[in-house]
């Protein structure tokens, strides 16, 4: 698949949106993460979202409406990444009760003339960031706070997530999820980013309380509690 010559680069990032997938565009969406993300797999944890970035053309072209150029999906959280928690500096027992305020960037699919045009990726990223947390609320229920994203530094430099304002906060220890509290190890170690997308969510996150809008959405449940001194 192959974009249409345009002017610029700008000409064609003014004309890129992004938006919801439909239920009846699920499977054509999933086939193509299957057939094109080197993960070849459309399998997602927990609640999800999943947008495409299209090409808006004007009629004159020929080839009016949006042609696809980004795949995009956010799902569950990791259950325990050791960079995470440093990173947020929340205890044990808050991960696991607030842990949902927070979502994995799972597939992010590129077009191929992304060399052609770099500066695509960010866009397309920034455009969903903004709109993410609303989103989430509308299907889910509640907001999120936090954006978690792997990048395989052997295929990725991260450069689309560090224009977007993540921060790399380290290597994984090498394992994925294989179901719904499985992991399993395939020695691949990736670089961990992590985006605040509310100005202060990590102090929110670490809070003795939350904010009386973000409470009743905190999972009712003891949690783990710090290992007690011998």
């Amino acid at each position: 698949m192959s974009l249409p010559p345009l002017a610029s680069e700008s000409d064609l990032l003014q004309r890129v949106t992004v938006r919801l997938v439909r239920d009846d565009e699920r499977d054509a969406f999933d086939r193509c993460l299957e057939h094109q993300h080197y993960l070849a797999s459309a399998r997602l944890a927990g609640q999800t979202l999943r947008y495409v970035a299209q090409l808006d053309l004007p009629a004159s072209r020929g080839q009016a409406g949006g042609q696809w150029v980004a795949w995009l999906t956010f799902s569950a959280a990791a259950l325990h990444l050791k960079g995470r928690e440093q990173w947020i500096r929340w205890t044990p027992r808050q991960r696991a009760r607030r842990l949902g305020l927070v979502v994995n960037n799972s597939r992010f699919l590129v077009l191929p003339e992304r060399a052609r045009y770099p500066n695509v990726a960010s866009r397309v990223l920034g455009l969903c960031l903004r709109r993410l947390s609303d989103d989430w609320q509308a299907q889910w229920g509640h907001p999120v706070l936090v954006v978690e994203s792997f990048v395989d530094e052997t295929r990725s430099r991260g450069t689309c997530y560090r224009a977007c304002g993540f921060a790399a906060v380290g290597l994984t220890e090498g394992y994925g999820r294989a179901s719904r509290d499985f992991y399993h190890e395939h020695g691949q170690p990736k670089q961990l980013y992590l985006r605040e997308l509310h100005p202060r969510a990590r102090c929110i996150l670490r809070r003795g309380r939350l904010p009386q809008d973000l409470a009743e959405h905190e999972e009712q449940i003891a949690g783990p509690g710090p290992v007690p001194r011998r």
